[in-house]
């Protein structure tokens, strides 16, 4: 494949319908007669369901129906559940999982506030919002359980009685002799991490609207999801169709972030009205729906250990680790194993345990969001490094220097599984290259040497570093189809679906090339089941290395194709054929040239001959990856603190990153970007907050705080390509990393500045406030260090 396009910084070419208010999301989906729906949702965190009273609500003007579990039963089935231990996991490693079903309208129980019990369909939305509240119901309280420490321990309130238990996922996992190293080593350090519950905050909210088709049996339905072939699955076994009678149309996302690649209630519910009641239905998320009913995320407890020598080389880790899932172990063992299989990261440590405890509480369904356990377990290890760094009285960054694996290591394998059960073996990087320009374009030296002097003069900046090394692009395909038209353009359509990463460029780029057509000439179209049979989502930073693949799979077999046909128009060998710009000619002889369209509309019967060769100039590939790339980085913050405020100011922020072959550089650094500035909010303001009753207190951006523009400071990105063997592209997935470093960089960065005062910090977010209790709280007692 010739490289005129891949590489380049191309102009995103959808930024200008989205600029002059052209994108068309779920909320501009506009179809004649439709209804809308409103949800009744759970008050209670925790409790028995009595009768439900809608008459009141049923009467009230515009209403056309109040639904029920009963009145909705035959529809009625389980939303889906993933994360099942694939069979090379299950091999070594021994997982107590639990996971219950979840009903789109809750049955006998609610187990969380904003859980949905009902559904009211109007002729207006505020029609239906105002039904709402007349609908009344018999509530039974319950004690609820909402610590995740507790609700591990004998005597919890149970969220699911039938378990006996509240541990969703439980296992534990050994590489080397983690015990062993402890005992020999020479400086040990231990500390207890908690990072919050917090979430993805798109700008659009979810949304659903659907079309059912009486005449032909057909639904269509619009939804703003990640993940359309996965809707398609799960409407058809609620709905007894066939997968070839559902239509799910992702349309323009205002992002996704993960939270948009769940199974949700209301992805069934808007659909079953309009079968019910033979009308279009749609439903538009508020912002207070978001944050009680759509996926939470992160919300860890790492009680952390290192090994270590003298000298700073690290032995072995031990993690206790604590997740909390929510009311609902919907993502079974992905969220506690990703976290796991990320723990060491760049680090050479040959010695590993871990003990983990999944528990399930009355709180919000957790689900993956940009990072999926990578940002948490991150945060434990770039943490207790810099806790291990003042132990031995070393600079952080040489401690990384001393422990990082050299690229002349790698393939590097930890002698365990990732999470799709094949082996962790890392691919290609330079993670020592990666710290050290890192440190570089931030000026690390110069930092270091001034800040002495400033903290003389009452200015108290510190310096932060966070390494990642990020398992991305899980498979095991990616659908995608490449066709031409009667002009010679070029169709290209994928399972992926894009929300903000510019698919609809960087998938052209690839076709173009592998086509030999203008970039212009192609059209990508992403996450409608209708223009590709099969196909995944996006999500897991996956879609470069699965669908970009297959793209370029389909565009070689169309190509090859062309060739045939052209090669009988010119009256050529195959071989001495080539394709250039829309053009094909002979090699050698460009005055033969002709454009593609000529060669297509030869290829066309007429009543005078047949075609020069069949025109079927489509292909369709499904690329298989059977595991995952490695894509890695080294971040570095610069902060200032206030130690009178709390406040903390944003300096510098760099990041030196390695995908692989680089697509386009504008489009990656917008990904690295968006990434950092979610990483801010999760390492300053973002935290989801809930009261011993399970009432959720931050449930609007009133409450939620999210980092303003002018928050970040200017973001300086380093490309290292070091392009991986596992796929015919070179690429490995971006679109998580930018947010996985940021809390762990930052709260270093944090820590560093006040090293004066003697805190630690141990839980993020690092509020005014939470800086300031550090402050004033006595000096925390350290770990002792052991000499042998």
């Amino acid at each position: 494949m010739g490289a005129k396009y891949f590489g380049a910084a191309v102009k995103r070419r959808e930024d200008p319908r989205f600029l002059r208010g052209d994108g068309r999301f779920v909320d501009d989906v506009i179809v004649p007669g439709a209804l809308h729906a409103a949800f009744v949702r759970s008050p209670h965190a925790h409790a028995r369901i009595g009768k439900i009273h809608t008459a009141a609500a049923s009467t009230a003007p515009g209403v056309i129906r109040v639904f029920t579990f009963g009145d909705l039963e035959r529809w009625m089935k389980p939303l889906p559940l993933f994360g099942a231990v694939p069979p090379g996991l299950a091999a070594v490693v021994k997982f107590e999982v639990r996971q219950a079903f979840q009903w789109a309208l809750c049955r006998e129980r609610a187990r969380y506030v904003g859980e949905i019990v009902a559904m009211v369909v109007a002729e207006s939305r505020a029609a239906a919002e105002d039904a709402v509240d007349l609908v009344e119901i018999d509530w039974d309280p319950l004690a609820p359980v909402v610590d995740m420490v507790r609700a591990g321990e004998p005597g919890s309130p149970l969220v699911h009685p039938e378990w006996g238990s509240n541990v969703g996922v439980g296992f534990s996992h050994s590489i080397g002799d983690a015990d062993g190293a402890f005992a020999r080593a020479e400086v040990s350090v231990s500390e207890t991490f908690r990072i919050q519950r917090y979430v993805g905050m798109p700008l659009e909210g979810r949304g659903v609207v659907a079309a059912w088709d009486r005449r032909d049996g057909t639904l269509t339905t619009w939804n703003s999801t990640q993940v359309s072939h996965f809707v398609q699955q799960g409407l058809a076994a609620a709905l007894d169709l066939p997968p070839h009678k559902i239509r799910v149309i992702a349309p323009d996302l205002g992002g996704g972030f993960g939270t948009k690649a769940s199974g949700y209630p209301e992805d069934a519910l808007v659909p079953i009205a309009a079968m019910a009641l033979g009308r279009p239905v749609k439903w538009i998320e508020n912002r207070r729906e978001h944050m009680s009913g759509a996926a939470h995320a992160r919300h860890q407890v790492h009680a952390i250990s290192l090994a270590a020598t003298r000298d700073g080389a690290i032995l072995a880790v031990r993690d206790r680790i604590w997740l909390d899932l929510g009311a609902y172990n919907v993502w079974g063992v992905v969220l506690p194993y990703n976290t796991v299989a990320h723990l060491i990261g760049p680090h050479r440590i040959k010695n590993m345990r871990v003990d983990v405890q999944a528990v399930v509480t009355h709180k919000t369904p957790n689900a993956p969001y940009r990072g999926a356990g990578r940002p948490e377990t991150v945060f434990a290890m770039d943490r207790i490094v810099d806790c291990l760094a003042r132990e031995l009285g070393m600079d952080p960054a040489e401690v990384r220097r001393r422990n990082y694996i050299r690229p002349d290591e790698l393939p590097y394998d930890f002698g365990m599984p990732y999470r799709d059960g094949n082996p962790l073996v890392y691919d290609t990087g330079d993670f020592p290259l990666a710290l050290e320009k890192a440190l570089e374009t931030s000026g690390y030296r110069q930092f270091r040497a001034e800040q002495a002097g400033l903290r003389a003069q009452g200015v108290y900046r510190g310096v932060g570093i966070s390494g990642y090394v990020e398992g991305t692009a899980i498979g095991p395909f990616e659908g995608a189809t490449v066709k031409l038209d009667l002009a010679g353009r070029v169709l290209v359509a994928t399972g992926a679906i894009n929300s903000g990463q510019g698919h609809e460029t960087s998938f052209a780029q690839i076709a173009a090339d592998a086509l030999g057509v203008p970039l212009e000439w192609v059209t990508v179209v992403g996450g409608d089941t209708a223009a590709v049979p099969f196909g995944v989502g996006t999500f897991a930073s996956r879609s470069a290395v699965t669908a970009g693949s297959s793209i370029a799979d389909a565009c070689r077999e169309v190509r090859t194709k062309l060739v045939r046909a052209a090669a009988v128009l010119l009256e050529a060998a195959p071989d001495d054929v080539e394709i250039d710009d829309g053009k094909v000619f002979v090699r050698g002889s460009p005055g033969s040239a002709v454009d593609l369209a000529r060669v297509v509309q030869a290829s066309i019967p007429t009543f005078a001959r047949p075609g020069v060769a069949s025109p079927d100039f489509e292909a369709t590939a499904y690329h298989h990856v059977p595991t995952v790339t490695y894509a890695s980085a080294v971040h570095v913050a610069q902060v200032e603190v206030d130690p009178g405020t709390g406040g903390v100011k944003l300096l510098r922020y760099v990041v030196a990153h390695d995908c692989g072959r680089v697509i386009n550089p504008t489009i990656v650094e917008g990904q690295v970007h968006g990434g950092v500035a979610q990483g801010v909010g999760g390492a300053l303001f973002e935290e989801m907050v809930y009261d011993e009753a399970g009432q959720l207190l931050t449930g609007s951006l009133m409450d939620y705080a999210v980092p303003k523009a002018d928050d970040l400071p200017q973001i300086e990105t380093v490309h290292l390509e070091c392009p991986s063997p596992r796929n015919p592209l070179g690429v490995k997935g971006l679109g998580e990393g930018g947010a996985i470093s940021p809390p762990a960089a930052i709260a270093n960065a944090i820590e560093d500045a006040l090293a004066p005062f003697g805190p630690r910090v141990t839980e993020t977010p690092l509020t005014p406030a939470r800086i300031l209790a550090l402050l004033t709280a006595p000096a925390p007692s350290r770990s002792p260090s052991s000499s042998l």
